[in-house]
């Protein structure tokens, strides 16, 4: 049965917010908002729980999997990035963009795509996201909470709670966030490129 935590979406409960990182270092998998829709969430290293994303979500090892990152310090640590990545990224973050790049050897191997050996890295511009990210010192691993069959994201934590409270064990109830899709840039050795149009404008990428 899931916790469910009603978290300010402005100004964050600190003490909720340590709860919260908590459950995740002891390999809970959580929901909780970005700037772009929920997601789901659990931490970097934990198999099990990853496995268990894996499944509520039904994914296959294809999928190109993120990590949240609380600054470009931390996206450095785990993505390979040039300088010209580094400026643009700098520009859009924190915002609603997924890069995609090569990881490093900080990532597993099970995060990676398993053929371009690439990982997804955004910084979320919500503070709820912030200060987990601030708390738990590591980035998360994370997926938008679209579920199969479906083509957006649950927007409602209550009905996140309903349909999802067996298989979670946290949600985290900041609101309705309405989903809108992240535009998603790759990097390779051609440049930067927008591969999927979302809600984050990049007008020097058009």
């Amino acid at each position: 049965m899931a916790q469910y935590f009603a978290i300010h979406p402005e100004n964050p409960q600190l003490r909720l917010i340590h709860r919260a990182v908590e459950i995740i270092r002891q390999g809970g998998v959580i929901v909780y908002p970005t700037d772009s829709s929920y997601a789901i969430a659990c931490h970097i290293g934990d198999k099990q729980a990853l496995d268990k994303i894996r499944r509520i979500r039904q994914l296959d090892d294809k999928h190109n999997f993120t990590l949240i990152c609380k600054d470009l310090v931390q996206v450095s640590n785990f993505a390979k990035m040039g300088n010209d990545a580094y400026r643009l990224i700098k520009t859009l973050s924190p915002g609603p963009f997924t890069f995609v790049m090569k990881a490093t050897r900080e990532v597993p191997r099970r995060l990676q795509h398993p053929k371009r050996k690439t990982i997804g890295v955004r910084i979320p511009d919500h503070p709820v996201a912030q200060s987990l990210l601030l708390e738990l010192n590591e980035p998360l691993f994370s997926s938008t909470l679209v579920l199969p069959g479906e083509t957006a994201s649950l927007h409602d934590p209550y009905e996140i709670r309903e349909r999802l409270e067996h298989e979670l064990d946290l949600v985290i109830d900041a609101g309705i966030v309405d989903y809108a899709p992240t535009t998603i840039i790759v990097f390779d050795n051609n440049g930067a490129e927008i591969v999927r149009q979302g809600k984050g404008i990049a007008s020097m990428l058009d």
